[in-house]
C-alpha cells in the first residue's frame, strides 16, 4: 500500500460505519496498515481520524490490534498507546516451564483500575481471572463422596480427579508444595476435600497440622463440610504436642512428647494400626512439614518420610505432605521420594495449581460453593 491508498481505506471505513450505524469497529491489525506510513506522525494522524471521527462523533467503540515485537515493551510504532483511551497488553510467558497467559491494563481513561495484571485463558473462550476470592457458604450441606476408581483414591474433587486420571494411586506419597503468597484457606481448598472424601467412606485420617492450625480448627473445618461430631471423633486423629496448658483429652486429639522422633513415630504407628483394626480400611496420613521440622529437624523428618513412604506403599494407604515456602532444598529432595508432586502458587493474585510429577499444565483455581461446601474449580491455562 501507499499513503494515498491508506487514506482512501480510512475514508471507506468511515462511510461503512455511517451506513451500518456500527457500534463496534475492529482494526486487525493496525500494525499492517501502519507500514504504509513513512513517519510516525503520519500514523498518529490516521489514529486521530479513527478515534476522533469514528469513536467520538459516530459513537462507535473502536478496537485496534497492534503487534508488539518480541522482547519489546513498546506498542507498535510508539504512538498508538498515547492516542487511545485505553491500552491492554496481552502476553505469554512460562512458569516452571508451563504456559502462562497475562493481561496488563496499561491505561483506561476515566476508569479506576483495581488490578492492572491478570492471568487469562483461551479455554472455552477468553476468560480473565480476577484475584482469588473466598466465597461464603450460605447453607452447609453434607459432603457427597466421590467413588474411588480401581486402584485409586479420589481427591474429593471432580476437577482434580480429571487432571490426575481418577485420583491418587493406592500407595501414593503425595507432596503438596505451597507458594509463599498462598494462604491457609487457599491450600486447604486443595487438600481438605481429599481428607473429607476419605472420612466420608468410613476411613480414618491421622493429621499433623501445619503451624497455625490447632486441633479445634481442624475439627471445625471437617464440620464445615457436613461431617458429624461422631465421624470427627472416631475417624480424625489430630496429633498435638504435649504442653502444660494444652487440653489434649479430646477424642479427636493424640498427644506426643515431641522430643524423641523415633519414639513418637513408634507411637504414631500404633495409633495407625488401631485405626486400621477398627475400620478395616487403610489410614490416610497428612503432615505439615513446618510443624515436624519445628519439633525435630529437617534431616530427621526426611528420614522418617523416606521410611514412611515404604510403609504407605506396602499397606496400600496414602500419605500427604504439606510443604510451605522457605524449604526449597527440602522440596527437591522430597519431590524425588514422592510419587506425586503438586504445587499451588500465586501469580498476579490468581491462584494456580499444577503437578510436577506426573507433569500437567497450569490450572487457575477458583472456589466453588454451589454444593454447600468449598471445592476447587480448575480451569486450564491454554
Amino acid at each position: 500500500m501507499r499513503e494515498m491508498v491508506t487514506s482512501t481505506i480510512l475514508d471507506e471505513i468511515l462511510r461503512e460505519v455511517q451506513v451500518l450505524k456500527a457500534q463496534r469497529l475492529v482494526v486487525d491489525s493496525y500494525s499492517s496498515l501502519a507500514q504504509a506510513f513513512q513517519q510516525s506522525h503520519d500514523a498518529r494522524i490516521a489514529l486521530n481520524i479513527l478515534f476522533g471521527r469514528i469513536v467520538r462523533h459516530l459513537n462507535c467503540t473502536t478496537l485496534i490490534v497492534v503487534e508488539v515485537p518480541q522482547g519489546s515493551r513498546r506498542i507498535g510504532m510508539g504512538v498508538e498507546e498515547f492516542v487511545a483511551d485505553g491500552a491492554i497488553m496481552l502476553r505469554v510467558r512460562t512458569l516452571d516451564g508451563r504456559l502462562l497467559r497475562e493481561l496488563e491494563i496499561r491505561k483506561m481513561r476515566g476508569v479506576k483500575i483495581s488490578e492492572r495484571k491478570l492471568a487469562f485463558t483461551l479455554s472455552g473462550g477468553f476468560k480473565a481471572f480476577p484475584p482469588f476470592a473466598h466465597k461464603k457458604v450460605e447453607k452447609i450441606h453434607r459432603f457427597v463422596p466421590i467413588p474411588d476408581p480401581p486402584g485409586k483414591y479420589s481427591t474429593g474433587s471432580t476437577d482434580m480427579d480429571e487432571i490426575s486420571g481418577g485420583g491418587f494411586s493406592v500407595g501414593d506419597s503425595v507432596l503438596l508444595e505451597i507458594g509463599d503468597e498462598v494462604s491457609m484457606a487457599e491450600y486447604h481448598l486443595i487438600v481438605v476435600p481429599t481428607i473429607v472424601n476419605f472420612i466420608s467412606k468410613g476411613r480414618a485420617v491421622i493429621l499433623i497440622p501445619t503451624l497455625g492450625v490447632d486441633a479445634e480448627k481442624a475439627k471445625q473445618i471437617g464440620l464445615s463440610y457436613g461431617l458429624s461430631d461422631d465421624e470427627v471423633n472416631r475417624l480424625l486423629k489430630v496429633c498435638v504436642a504435649k504442653t502444660l496448658d494444652d487440653n489434649t483429652d479430646k477424642p479427636y486429639t493424640v498427644a506426643f512428647e515431641a522430643k524423641n522422633p523415633w519414639e513418637d513415630y513408634s507411637k504414631y504407628l500404633k495409633i495407625e494400626e488401631e485405626l486400621n483394626r477398627k475400620t478395616g480400611q487403610p489410614v490416610m496420613s497428612v503432615s505439615g512439614a513446618d510443624t515436624m521440622i519445628s519439633y525435630y529437624d529437617e534431616s530427621t523428618y526426611e528420614k522418617i518420610l523416606g521410611q514412611d513412604a515404604i510403609r504407605i506403599r506396602k499397606h496400600n494407604s496414602i500419605g500427604i505432605v504439606l510443604l510451605k515456602a522457605g524449604y526449597e532444598s527440602l522440596a527437591k529432595r522430597l519431590g524425588s521420594v514422592a510419587t506425586t508432586h503438586l504445587k499451588i502458587v500465586k501469580e498476579n493474585w490468581c491462584l494456580l495449581f499444577y503437578a510436577v510429577k506426573p507433569r500437567t499444565g497450569l490450572y487457575a483455581v477458583e472456589m466453588d460453593v454451589s454444593k454447600g461446601y468449598p471445592t476447587p474449580k480448575l480451569t486450564p491455562i491454554v
